[in-house]
């Protein structure tokens, strides 16, 4: 594996090893000022593969690449494609633990 590189071809392993549709994985590595920024793309049946319950999937993936990063001198960061045509709802803010959002009243 090449130096510049090890953190997509590890990502690309990992994530065809967990989906269903191995073939249609897609990453693209871009570098800039800020570090690596990997883009990952799926088949939109197997989005549910990669984010895991509650997103745990997907948060070991991340910590997974920023430690091939690390070792590497590089900082690393994984962005995970939403499919076209995705019917998922906005997403809601979370109430603090114990309750509901409440208003501020000034």
């Amino acid at each position: 594996m090449a130096k510049e590189s090890s953190d997509k071809d590890f990502l690309e392993y990992l994530v065809k090893a967990l989906v269903d549709h191995p073939d249609d994985v897609n990453i693209d590595r871009k570098v800039d000022e800020m570090g690596v920024l990997l883009s990952l793309k799926v088949n939109p049946e197997d989005m549910g593969q990669i984010i895991g319950k509650e997103g745990s999937t997907a948060r070991s993936i991340r910590s997974l690449v920023r430690i091939v990063g690390l070792k590497n001198h590089a900082r690393v960061n994984l962005k995970i494609e939403e499919p076209e045509g995705s019917t998922r709802p906005a997403r809601a803010r979370r109430a603090p633990a114990g309750g509901e959002l409440e208003e501020l009243k000034l």
